[in-house]
């Protein structure tokens, strides 16, 4: 009859602890990077401030006034509490568009690397398990698409397709992909050949049962740290396509877009491009950070 033994460690008073779960020992060696838990901070105020837009702007995104056109924030002289942050030219609430802004903004970068990570994934698979030819001709056509300037072959897709926040979204995800690849293929040729999986493929396990239900939780941990490294990227480069023109259009508030709308006021408005610039800045920084610290937490050999 098969027996069970339970761990126990002592904590030195006598007593005995069971060893700590899985989440617990992430949290600790997450926690340990200050700027980690400093991102994720800044991370959810964003997410919060993105869900609750319609209930806490004061104003709404797109609401002119033409009595405060370019009005200072309320901290200066000629401001108003009414309008926080300012005005832009034609007298929309900057504070407002910067938290309706804050939707569009996650939203691109959520969905862009959710695009790619599973378009990556698949393809990374397919690379891993299947070598030859076929894995020659997908890693070739990522690093042709690596060996060009991701901005400057998104702006070339979207010139293609069209100038739209969908299209812009899907060139920064076309952009992104080949990382998603290059990882999911390394982890997968470092797990075919460990002894779960021949113990799986032995005992008659499929080729996409090993592909999707053994070999990809195991490459979870590299993809779930480039995935919220992407994030950063896809916000950053969306928002240089509004700012050219390409992404978001007006009178959308995206963060870009309302950098590209405030360009020729810069010397005499600065509040217009500063406080945009920073929700970009911010946003991006929290992204990396956050990023940093799942490295830290998910790779063995980093946590301290």
């Amino acid at each position: 009859m098969a027996t069970t033994t339970q761990i126990t460690v002592s904590d030195g008073a006598g007593k005995s602890t069971a060893p700590p779960g899985p989440w617990r020992e992430f949290w600790t060696a997450f926690s340990a990077n200050r700027g980690a838990v400093i991102g994720l901070a800044t991370i959810v105020v964003l997410l919060l401030v993105a869900l609750f837009a319609p209930w806490i702007a004061p104003h709404a995104p797109n609401e002119t006034n033409s009595a405060v056109f370019l009005q200072p924030p309320a901290w200066q002289k000629g401001g108003s509490m009414s309008y926080l942050l300012g005005t832009d030219a034609i007298g929309r609430d900057i504070l407002s568009r910067l938290m309706y802004g804050a939707r569009l903004s996650l939203s691109i970068g959520v969905a862009v690397v959710a695009l790619s990570v599973v378009a990556g994934v698949v393809l990374g698979l397919i690379a891993g398990f299947f070598r030859g030819v076929l894995e020659i001709a997908i890693m070739r056509l990522m690093d042709i698409v690596l060996t060009l300037p991701s901005l400057l072959l998104a702006i070339v897709i979207v010139a293609i397709l069209g100038p739209g926040l969908v299209n812009a979204m899907l060139a920064v995800a076309i952009v992104v992909l080949p990382h998603y690849v290059r990882i999911t293929r390394a982890a997968v040729i470092a797990e075919v050949s460990r002894d779960y999986v021949t113990a799986a493929r032995v005992s008659g396990a499929g080729t996409l049962r090993l592909m999707f239900r053994e070999v990809l939780p195991n490459c979870a941990a590299p993809l779930i740290v480039q995935a919220s490294l992407g994030i950063s990227t896809a916000i950053l480069d969306a928002a240089a396509l509004g700012f050219l023109g390409l992404g978001a259009q007006p009178p959308s508030p995206e963060w870009g877009t309302m950098l590209a709308d405030a360009r020729e006021f810069v010397l005499r408005a600065w509040w217009v491009v500063t406080f945009p610039g920073m929700a970009i800045l911010a946003a991006v920084l929290a992204f990396n950070l956050l990023g940093d610290g799942l490295r830290d937490a998910l790779d063995p050999k980093l946590k301290r």
